[in-house]
């Protein structure tokens, strides 16, 4: 199970950027260019199951695999924050961090355990917890400028169709395009 426990702090698209895009001269349409924004983000996300800004996620495993290596589904991973076993109770014990090595750029990322010295989770369902940093960066200049493009004709194909809901279930070939290169593809 994975969970967002702290979003970005920023979006890639800012609120004057987009607005330039969509050629908006007065703040009457602020609120609904801002809830575009972050739709968009989400939606690039989704599709490409990549996190833009910097983000905080939760991971819950049951337990170790047996290889030691946890595929994440969610890229890019930039850090291991905090590890933790939950007991029956609810009590925790945390980790070392030098338990676990990742390769967070990689598809999907991979974070290996040291078994020989990572202890067994007491806790059937739910006993191990990792909390994760992923994302490109920070700041929007780290985000890759094919994914904020897509955000931004996202945006614009949202605005140019916000009270026709049909419309919205066909995403233009030019934003498909944009994310093609960021999927993962399952042979």
């Amino acid at each position: 199970m994975c969970e967002r426990i702290d979003g970005p702090s920023a979006e890639p698209l800012g609120l004057a950027e987009a607005k330039a895009f969509l050629r908006l001269d007065t703040d009457a349409q602020d609120g609904v260019v801002a809830a575009l924004i972050a739709a968009g983000r989400q939606w690039v996300e989704s599709e490409t199951r990549r996190i833009l800004l910097s983000q905080t996620w939760r991971f819950t495993r049951d337990a170790w695999p047996p290889s030691g290596l946890i595929a994440v589904p969610l890229a890019p991973v930039r850090a291991v924050l905090a590890a933790r076993l939950v007991a029956e109770d609810g009590t925790t014990q945390d980790l070392p961090l030098d338990l676990f090595t990742f390769a967070g750029a990689r598809l999907p990322p991979l974070i290996a355990v040291d078994l020989a010295r990572a202890p067994a989770p007491t806790r059937r369902l739910g006993g191990i917890v990792l909390e994760l940093q992923l994302g490109y960066g920070a700041t929007p200049a780290e985000v890759p400028a094919d994914l904020v493009q897509a955000v931004r004709q996202l945006v614009a194909f949202l605005y140019e169709h916000r009270d026709e809901p049909g419309d919205q279930g066909r995403m233009p070939d030019s934003i498909l395009a944009l994310l093609r290169p960021y999927r993962s593809v399952r042979l």
